[in-house]
């Protein structure tokens, strides 16, 4: 029997039973066989979404893992066709060398296509190209009972926005077509500096995100006072010269998921504090690869055990342009006060370029991304609290990364929902979708 499957997060804690088929021309009969025995299923790709997402209602999943294989290439324009299970790594190790690069990369290689597509994942490039939907041009989707429907946007075109940000329900993506970007070197030029509070935060970004394809910062999440949101700032370009090598550094591993979690106010304020001093005061000039740029945690594989048995959960939230600087704040000094949060905090920018997805996260404003070992004291006290924030600032929370958001929450802040669940697959169901909708 084939190890169970869970999601990033560890929580909830439910084991998905696997169904894995080796060649599209198999997922039929297969997606057919598990719905008529359990009633319904999901597509599940490499379990990189944290919450209840990527689980299905019954805990029975077509694995799409073995689906990882390269179509079509044109390596003169940038374009591939690829399984719906073959994962950011996977093409980064193939098109770099021929001189291309993901359009848009989340903050892991080890999504799959398939699931970039359904989450609509965004990076941090949002400000100037948008979300992942947006760069792609076509795909297969199967739906029980039917002949495969190739996707596009002039294709069964209201599927296409559909399952762009979809949640996998439209149907099972067998296959999708890309338009990469070309590079002329897979190094990155970066400018890093620390600043001291969310109002620094907030002029830099304002200075400095126009002139750089990427732009993000690291937030310390337990600072207060005057040091409220200080963090470090870091834009980044793709180098103009270098090579196309893969960045083939060794990786580390956690080899075991300990008792309890590793992440505690002790451990995260002595990181925080180091990790704010050892940036420099005054910008700074850097030269990496791009792996430690894109993805500094996965080079350490199987981190997210270090939250322990009980798991974590990810709080991502995006507030409108209008009511973000003072929502974060507010988030923050609330984050402060209760003492938890995580080593890695992401604060970015999101851009106005509008996703062709329905459902799709990123909205004109400020994204604030970070974890928190898995307690019930989150979901009594200090979720509610977030989440009155969010709601008063007209923000949301995104639905790849969340595990507890309430169903009232989730319809007002994606009204389209009630189109998605027309164009739903009958046979398809996610914990998530029946928790927010049902």
């Amino acid at each position: 029997m084939s190890q169970a499957l869970y999601s990033w997060g560890r929580y909830p804690r439910a084991p998905q039973t696997a169904h894995a088929s080796t060649w599209q021309s198999d997922l039929p009969a297969l997606h057919a066989a598990v719905t008529q025995a359990h009633g319904s299923t999901l597509a599940f790709g490499n379990g990189r979404s944290y919450g209840d997402s990527c689980l299905a209602a019954s805990d029975q999943v077509l694995h799409m893992g073995s689906l990882d294989r390269f179509i079509h290439t044109d390596w003169q324009h940038g374009i591939i066709r690829v399984e719906a299970g073959i994962t950011l790594a996977q093409i980064l190790a193939v098109a770099i060398p021929h001189g291309f690069f993901l359009p848009v990369t989340p903050g892991t290689q080890f999504a799959t296509v398939g699931g970039a597509i359904a989450n609509d994942v965004h990076g941090k490039n949002h400000h100037l190209r948008g979300t992942f939907g947006r760069h792609v041009s076509r795909f297969g989707l199967l739906r029980h009972g039917q002949e495969q429907l190739t996707c596009s946007p002039t294709e069964n075109i209201e599927l296409f926005c559909a399952t762009i940000g979809g949640l996998g329900l439209t149907g099972v993506i067998q296959w999708a077509e890309l338009q990469l970007m070309p590079v002329k070197a897979s190094q990155i030029n970066s400018t890093v500096v620390r600043f001291a509070n969310l109002a620094e935060f907030f002029t830099l970004s304002a200075e400095l995100d126009h002139q750089h394809e990427y732009s993000v910062a690291w937030i310390d999440c337990l600072a207060k006072g005057t040091d409220t949101g200080r963090g470090v700032f870091i834009v980044g370009d793709h180098a103009r010269y270098g090579s196309l090598d893969l960045d083939e550094r060794s990786r580390l591993s956690v080899p075991l998921t300990p008792p309890i979690s590793l992440i505690n106010n002790l451990s995260l304020r002595a990181f925080n504090s180091t990790y704010w001093h050892m940036h420099p005061a005054q910008r700074s000039q850097r030269r990496s690869a791009y792996e430690p740029f894109f993805y500094p945690l996965d080079r350490i594989h199987h981190w997210n055990r270090i939250y322990g048995r009980n798991g974590f959960q990810q709080y991502q939230c995006v507030i409108p342009d209008a009511n973000a600087e003072v929502a974060m704040r507010e988030l923050l000094g609330a984050i402060a006060d209760s003492g938890q949060g995580s080593f890695l905090a992401v604060l970015k920018r999101c851009g106005d370029i509008a996703s062709p997805g329905l459902l799709s996260f990123p909205l004109p404003g400020t994204s604030l991304a970070l974890d928190f070992p898995q307690s019930s004291e989150l979901e009594k006290n200090l979720f509610p609290r977030l989440d009155s924030i969010v709601r008063t600032a007209a923000g949301r929370l995104y639905p790849a990364k969340d595990a507890h958001m309430t169903g009232s929450d989730f319809r007002q802040a994606y009204p389209a929902w009630e189109q998605l669940e027309a164009l739903r697959d009958p046979s398809l169901m996610s914990r998530f979708w029946k928790r927010v909708t049902l």
